[in-house]
C-alpha cells in the first residue's frame, strides 16, 4: 500500500519537478563557481602583490564557514541591506560562493603541480604570463584537476539538499513534502530520493573517468 501511494503519477511527477529544479541549480552553480574559483585559483598562483593576499584570505574565510550559515545569509541577511534575490537564486549564489572558495585551492594546486620550468619556458618564447598559464600550464594542471574537481561537483549536487531550509523545491524539499502528506511512504520516498541522488552523481564520476582516460590519451 505504501508502495502504491508513492508511484502513484503525480507523486512521480512532483519528484521529478524538484529533481529538474536540482539540477538546474547545480548546473547554474558549477559553471558560475568555476568560473569564479577559476579565476581565483589563477590569481593566487600568480602570487599578485597584495590582490593575492587578499583573495586568499577571503578564501580562507569562506571554506572555513557552513555552507548552511552561507544559504541563510544569502536568503535573510541580505535584504535587511536591501540586497534580495529570488528562493532560487539565494540559493545559486550561496552554492556559487562557497564552492568557488573549493574550486579555486583545486585549480591553485593543479596549476603549482606543474613543473615552474614549463612557466619560464612559455615566458622565454615570448607568450605573456596569462598566454602561458592558458595555453601551457593549464593544459597540463588539468589532468590532475579532473578528479577533485569532479568529486567537488558531485559535493555540490548532493549540498543543494541544504537548500530545503529555504524552501527551494528540489528534489529534497519535494520529497519530504510527499511523505509529511503520506507518513508510511517515508521509507519508498527515500529510497526514490537516494536512487536519483546516486544516478545523477554516479553519471557525473563514470562520465569523468571516461574523460580522465580520453584526456591522457
Amino acid at each position: 500500500m505504501a508502495l502504491e501511494q508513492a508511484l502513484t503519477w503525480s507523486n512521480l511527477r512532483f519528484i521529478l519537478d524538484g529533481l529538474w529544479v536540482t539540477l538546474e541549480v547545480a548546473i547554474v552553480s558549477i559553471i558560475l563557481s568555476f568560473i569564479i574559483g577559476g579565476i581565483f585559483g589563477v590569481i593566487r598562483y600568480l602570487k599578485i602583490p597584495v590582490i593575492s593576499i587578499g583573495v586568499g584570505i577571503i578564501i580562507d574565510i569562506i571554506r572555513n564557514l557552513p555552507l548552511l550559515l552561507i544559504i541563510f545569509f544569502t536568503y535573510f541577511a541580505l535584504p535587511q541591506i536591501g540586497i534580495q534575490f529570488s528562493i532560487f537564486w539565494s540559493a545559486v549564489i550561496a552554492l556559487t560562493i562557497f564552492e568557488s572558495a573549493m574550486l579555486s585551492e583545486i585549480i591553485r594546486g593543479g596549476l603549482l603541480a606543474v613543473p615552474k620550468g614549463q612557466l619560464e619556458a612559455g615566458i622565454s618564447t615570448g607568450l605573456t604570463k596569462i598566454q602561458t598559464i592558458y595555453y601551457i600550464v593549464l593544459p597540463q594542471g588539468l589532468k590532475l584537476m579532473v578528479p577533485p574537481l569532479v568529486s567537488q561537483f558531485v559535493s555540490l549536487i548532493r549540498d543543494t539538499s541544504l537548500a530545503v531550509i529555504i524552501s527551494l523545491p528540489e528534489l529534497t524539499h519535494n520529497t519530504k513534502i510527499i511523505y509529511a502528506e503520506y507518513p508510511n511512504t517515508v521509507l519508498p520516498m527515500f529510497l526514490i530520493m537516494a536512487l536519483l541522488y546516486f544516478i545523477i552523481c554516479y553519471s557525473l564520476s563514470y562520465f569523468s573517468k571516461r574523460f580522465e582516460v580520453n584526456y591522457a590519451k
